[in-house]
């Protein structure tokens, strides 16, 4: 193992874009082409319920850029930093082969399965796939863990913003410079190339000119915020966001952020090119098998816990048949939308997971060890000592002892990077900011797509009680809806009761990955897909049964242990609910292995039964 260590960070990066090259070209389109047998000529639900509100027809580039911003939030930068404690090894395999086999998988057959039900939810899907008891408690699981991933992307958001002016600012211009692209591409045909250059110099200009605006004390406090009003002024955006035609806000500013996120992580990759840094973490640390100072768990399961958004997430499953079902023009685009989008993500991941390690270990293990534990913690690794941390505080001029949750160490990775380009000295300050304010966008684009999926789960879960919330135009029931849904995230965000179940959105979101992949797999089972089912059987059974693992783990290990019965609670009763959708899917799979395939559907494919639609 000892060959492993002292890897050159380039060595990693070209090895990683050689395996997702490959995994596109070839794994991709087998599932494309032979598991989900995708048709051009199927008409998609963005076509036949034409809105002009959610229902949109996109162009797939845009599309992409949607799709991309909303599934990757803080998963695919926190989750791989905090999991470098395990060393660099561990998370460069889950997020290669997890990313490969079964994050693009998850992704796109939740798509299709959205696709081929009129683009609605993961639990109308159960409840027509399944059966109606399935179908509502997977409503009740996917509000449950929604609420609690937008609740804790939020409190993710405000660390990075606040007291940020030049964040802030920056997050903020991206609003109208969206509106003004959506309203150029609705109204201007062909004008999806004009929009993005006009987008992409406004949004340079703003984030150069915010960085000198901020140099005037009076401009830079207008944008001092505190945590309360930061609160408030993201519920207050993601209403909005939820409410309003996508065309106008949603698509446009999650496209124009996705400039700035596969940007930045090239500007990365161009800067590990110059630099080309030594992994400083090692292949395998001695805390594989638990007892670390921020992960307490050993490596199997929790790797696959903590590196979430980054190899396969639950949350990809809300936006797949969320907003991105409603948009997408032509069946075979769901390959590149779904799978393509989720392999750049797996890219920013491992990213994120080099730039970590590329600081010395003691210094990583200082910025992510909470101060009150961080002087036992030395005195029993005392060969973890820091190295360049001082030299970092000086040159950035905040103090980056205890800052843990990942997000603070990544910006100084990104920096001591950026840092070391040529021409590059004595500017790490800057990059310092710059890498705060590009995890703060790329957390704000999963909240706004999140807030408006959660207002379709709730407008139909209501459409049961009073079918007129059914009605997608209903003026009323999306703003009914909307706003129950923000104040329910946006309560927990403001009291700050979220950071104390923080810890269950790894369990949660793993949960709901697996409860996607289980779910449609029933679909493939029913439309008779043979042994191409097991594509997505595999991983799914895989990922309920690790994560099951570890939420025994947790229960049991930690939070029994530590008399913390509410999380131990809420725990448990995630597990449950998931445990009967799976019990029911199971059953379901069981009955329609044993029928023949006797029917025609909707799409004049031979089925095993016919649901509706």
């Amino acid at each position: 193992m000892d060959f492993l260590n002292g890897i050159n960070a380039l060595t990693l990066i070209f090895v990683s874009l050689l395996i997702f090259a490959i995994a596109y070209r070839f794994y991709g389109i087998f599932m494309a082409n032979k598991v989900l047998r995708l048709n051009n000529k199927n008409i998609t639900p963005a076509h036949e319920f034409a809105d002009g509100q959610d229902y949109v027809s996109t162009n797939r580039n845009v599309l992409f850029g949607h799709h991309f911003a909303a599934i990757a939030a803080a998963g695919p930068l926190v989750g791989p930093v905090l999991a470098a404690q395990f060393g660099y090894l561990p998370g460069t395999l889950w997020i290669l082969i997890g990313c490969v086999l079964a994050g693009g998988v998850h992704d796109m057959i939740v798509l299709f399965a959205s696709i081929r039900h009129k683009g609605e939810s993961l639990a109308s899907i159960a409840y027509k796939e399944i059966g109606k008891t399935t179908g509502t408690i997977t409503g009740i699981a996917v509000l449950f863990i929604l609420i609690l991933t937008l609740a804790g992307l939020s409190l993710a958001c405000i660390s990075a913003m606040h007291e940020a002016s030049w964040s802030l600012f920056t997050v903020i211009i991206t609003m109208p410079i969206a509106i003004l692209m959506g309203l150029i591409m609705r109204y201007r045909k062909d004008s999806v190339t004009l929009a993005s250059i006009i987008g992409g110099l406004l949004l340079i200009v703003g984030i150069i000119g915010g960085h000198n605006l901020m140099q005037y004390e009076q401009i830079s406090n207008l944008f001092h915020w505190n945590i309360n009003t930061i609160s408030i002024a993201i519920a207050v955006y993601g209403f909005l966001a939820s409410v309003l035609p996508m065309w106008l806000l949603l698509v446009p500013r999650d496209y124009l952020s996705t400039y700035l996120k596969i940007g930045t992580i090239l500007m990365l990759a161009v800067g590990i090119v110059f630099v080309q840094p030594t992994l400083q973490m090692p292949a395998i640390t001695d805390f594989v098998f638990g007892g670390g100072p921020i992960i307490g768990g050993p490596v199997l399961p929790f790797i696959f816990i903590v590196i979430a958004c980054g190899a396969i997430s639950g949350f990809h499953a809300v936006i797949a048949t969320g907003t991105t079902p409603k948009m997408l023009a032509n069946e075979r685009e769901i390959l590149f939308v779904g799978y393509g989008a989720m392999l750049v993500e797996g890219f920013v991941a491992l990213m994120a997971l080099i730039a970590a390690c590329t600081l010395m270990p003691g210094d990583y293990f200082a910025i992510n060890t909470p101060i009150a534990a961080y002087e036992s913690f030395i005195t029993q690794h005392p060969e973890l000592i820091t190295v360049d941390l001082d030299h970092f505080i000086e040159k950035i001029g905040v103090d980056l002892h205890g800052r843990t949750g990942g997000a603070v160490s990544l910006a100084v990775g990104m920096a001591h990077i950026f840092d070391n380009i040529p021409f590059m000295d004595d500017v790490m300050a800057y990059w310092y900011n710059f890498a705060i304010m590009f995890e703060a966008v790329f957390i704000l684009t999963a909240i706004d797509a999140g807030t408006r999926v959660g207002r379709f789960f709730l407008q139909e879960m209501l459409g049961n009680v009073m079918p007129q919330f059914k009605d997608k135009n209903w003026i009323p029931g999306i703003l009914i809806s909307s706003f129950l849904f923000t104040f329910a995230w946006g309560y927990l965000v403001y009291t700050g009761n979220v950071s104390s179940i923080w810890p269950l959105f790894g369990i949660s979101n793993q949960l709901l990955a697996a409860c996607g992949l289980i779910v449609c797999t029933t679909m493939l089972i029913r439309m008779d897909r043979g042994k191409y089912a097991l594509c997505t059987a595999i991983p799914g059974i895989f990922m309920a049964v690790i994560t099951f693992w570890a939420g025994y783990e947790q229960v049991f290990n930690t939070y029994l242990p530590n008399m913390q019965y509410l999380l131990a609670g809420l725990a448990v009763f995630a597990m449950v609910l998931m445990l009967i959708v799976f019990v029911g899917a199971f059953v379901k799979w069981y009955k329609l292995l044993r029928i023949p395939a006797n029917y025609t559907d909707f799409y004049n494919e031979k089925v095993k039964e016919i649901v509706d639609r």
